[in-house]
């Protein structure tokens, strides 16, 4: 399997509309449906749970799991306020960033669909410039070009709603992929590949494999919380996005040197189970596909710690993909890091036996 194979123009049709869509946290049903139409040629069978959690499963009746997973969910914003003059006041959904907002066209999502706005912002020439005011939770806001606040809620706009940003997949200068939610959406893409190849590669795998795309990571891992106790997994192996550090105003002594375009990021931390990430380095060396590493120093903040510390403990490990700007509508990675993910995960599933401990003590 060469890695300039990996992504076909099927894939990329779906990595663009799975992306596109609208799927924050809390409400990641439409996009887990847009997943699950995808990879359903590719698996046995489906489980989901209460609060929306997919995952496709190949060889259902194997007693001996294997995990590897993604997380569904974006960051967005809930209504919180709507004033007597028609704006409205926001709080996070996620880790939204308050000083990317203002300017930014936003959808809002009511029943009776999409009502579009603006978060608005003070012109330069009214400001005080010896006394600039910052972007802030409380100072920005959502103007949908309402006169009051009865004609807000006529629209459908009401205190809970929750708001995306509408901002679409672009590639920029070939191969760097550029959208919101890339975070972690990617995850979900990534895996669904690793399934297809071993789909249309025959590949069978001596043990069942859970292809799981968690929702509610971005306020808590909740989501892998949930589903880990459903699955009762052996092994796991999550993907998610790290930092690209070396773009301007981060300190490499603080975050480490990650980088888009020289590979996938293999993660040591407290939550990392050794003797699997040792596995994935060995495949990753004897494959050569190129990585990079990275030290957390008492979580990750991935899934991968909800579920290291489940069920008594599962052998995790953590795959990152890196990424530029992070929880902004221009987060950005490099096709080949994409691909190289996806080849790292499936050639370390081709290098598990079904019944291993990866046990210290043997």
């Amino acid at each position: 399997m060469s890695q300039e194979t990996i992504l076909n123009e099927k894939s990329l049709e779906f990595f663009e509309k799975y992306l596109n869509n609208a799927a924050p946290t809390g409400y990641e049903w439409e996009g887990q449906k847009i997943w699950m139409d995808y990879l359903r040629p590719y698996v046995d069978t489906f489980i989901t749970d209460t609060y929306g959690t997919a995952v496709g499963v190949i060889n259902p009746e194997a007693e001996y799991k294997v995990v590897i997973e993604g997380h569904s969910d974006e960051i967005s914003w809930y209504v919180n306020y709507i004033s007597d003059n028609g704006l409205l006041y926001v709080i996070r959904n996620g880790g939204s960033d308050h000083q990317i907002a203002p300017s930014k066209w936003v959808n809002i999502h009511t029943k009776k669909g999409i009502v579009k706005g603006v978060f608005g912002w003070p012109a330069i020439h009214t400001r005080n410039r010896a006394k600039e005011e910052p972007p802030k939770l409380d100072n920005i806001f959502i103007d949908i070009g309402a006169k009051d606040k009865e004609e807000v809620e006529k629209m459908g706009v009401h205190v809970g709603c929750v708001i995306t940003y509408p901002d679409t997949f672009q590639v920029l200068n070939g191969d760097k992929f550029v959208c919101r939610a890339i975070d972690n959406r990617a995850g979900g893409f990534m895996i669904a590949e690793v399934a297809r190849l071993l789909h249309e590669n025959g590949k069978k795998l001596p043990f069942g494999l859970y292809i799981t795309n968690a929702v509610q990571e971005e306020i808590g891992l909740r989501g892998a919380e949930m589903i880990t106790h459903t699955i009762k997994p052996n092994v796991a192996i999550v993907t998610d996005v790290c930092h690209d550090t070396t773009t301007p105003m981060i300190d490499k002594k603080k975050q480490g040197h990650t980088e888009i375009g020289s590979g996938p990021v293999i993660s040591y931390a407290p939550a990392v189970q050794n003797k699997l990430r040792e596995r994935i380095i060995e495949t990753a060396e004897a494959k050569k596909i190129p990585f990079q590493r990275m030290a957390a120093s008492r979580m990750t903040g991935t899934d991968t710690d909800a579920f290291a510390y489940s069920n008594g403990g599962v052998a995790s490990a953590l795959i990152s993909l890196p990424l530029r700007y992070m929880h902004t509508t221009v987060e950005m990675v490099h096709r080949e890091d994409v691909e190289s993910v996806i080849k790292l995960i499936y050639e370390t599933l081709l290098n598990i036996e079904s019944g291993e401990t990866f046990s210290y003590f043997e």
